[in-house]
């Protein structure tokens, strides 16, 4: 597997909105992926992008908060699970509807998520707390995670 240092820069530098939205971008171009491979008859490519693309619904399903979201991140999970089904299912029956509906879920979420990190970024940074014996500053960090 080759790396590509512009992209490993990128999501090392990320912020947790624009890592999300890194997440469905590639599930979008998997799933584009998935449904060329079953066009051409590709059984290899339409697998491993599908099997990719499950695999990111998992991870995005991993990082909801649910103590934080409640109800939204619970909408989120059952559909982040909805989509894994309808993946699995169009592999295996070899259909391309289930393909277009997941891709079409996706960039609509994906374009959802680009209008909150404005949002997100135009609030004010949470401010680092200062602590430390003796009056020496010791930086202590401040946790702000992503929620859904």
């Amino acid at each position: 597997m080759t790396r590509d240092p512009y992209l490993e820069a990128r999501v090392l530098t990320a912020d947790p909105l624009e890592l999300i939205h890194m997440l469905y971008q590639r599930a979008i171009d998997l799933v584009g992926e998935a449904r060329q491979g079953l066009r051409t008859g590709d059984v290899a490519a339409r697998g491993t992008a599908i099997v990719k693309a499950v695999a990111i619904l998992g991870e995005l399903e991993g990082s909801l908060n649910h103590e934080a979201c409640g109800d939204m991140s619970e909408r989120l999970e059952k559909l982040y699970r909805y989509m894994q089904q309808r993946l699995t299912f169009a592999n295996i029956m070899r259909q391309d509807q289930p393909l277009a509906e997941v891709e079409s879920l996706l960039k609509t979420l994906a374009e959802a998520w680009s209008s909150v990190r404005p949002a997100a970024m135009a609030q004010p940074a949470p401010a680092p707390a200062w602590g430390g014996a003796f009056g020496a500053p010791e930086l202590v960090t401040v946790e702000s995670g992503w929620s859904a």
